[in-house]
């Protein structure tokens, strides 16, 4: 298992503006990558999430299960498109989800070796504390020769 804190740290490096958001990887482990987005400061002129923030949680997972599934030198992952259907408004902290079952990483990682690039798809949701569905959205990312 990765070290979520230091992925964390890594993460606000390479990307500020997740830092300012307070994001937090809570999983991030091959095949799997959660993270948290609290609230504060990601609240918008009427006092729920923002949908830039909860675009962002979700769209950088596709990132980070790049990097703890994929760990092949000269490769980085690409977003192509994310879309995402706001379902409910959050005011609570919400945690966004991805994964990856081992069939489909093998496809990916064998590929990208074969060809240079490979495209996958991930399925994100982000939950609330109470457990409520906020949003959903659907990305399609390329892991590719760099």
């Amino acid at each position: 298992m990765t070290d979520s804190a230091a992925l964390t740290s890594q993460l606000h490096t390479m990307v500020p503006i997740l830092g300012a958001m307070g994001v937090e990887l809570i999983e991030a482990e091959p095949g799997r990558a959660a993270c948290r987005l609290p609230a504060e400061p990601n609240v918008n002129h009427f006092g729920v999430s923002y949908a830039g923030s909860l675009f962002s949680a979700a769209e950088m997972l596709g990132g980070v299960i790049s990097l703890t599934s994929f760990p092949l030198d000269g490769f980085v992952p690409i977003v192509k498109r994310v879309s995402i259907d706001f379902l409910r408004p959050a005011s609570t902290a919400v945690v966004a989800s991805v994964s990856l079952d081992d069939a489909e990483i093998e496809r990916i990682r064998t590929e990208a070796l074969d060809r240079g690039k490979a495209e996958f798809d991930l399925r994100s949701e982000l939950v609330d504390e109470e457990g409520t569905v906020v949003a959903a959205t659907t990305g399609t990312y390329q892991l590719r020769r760099f």
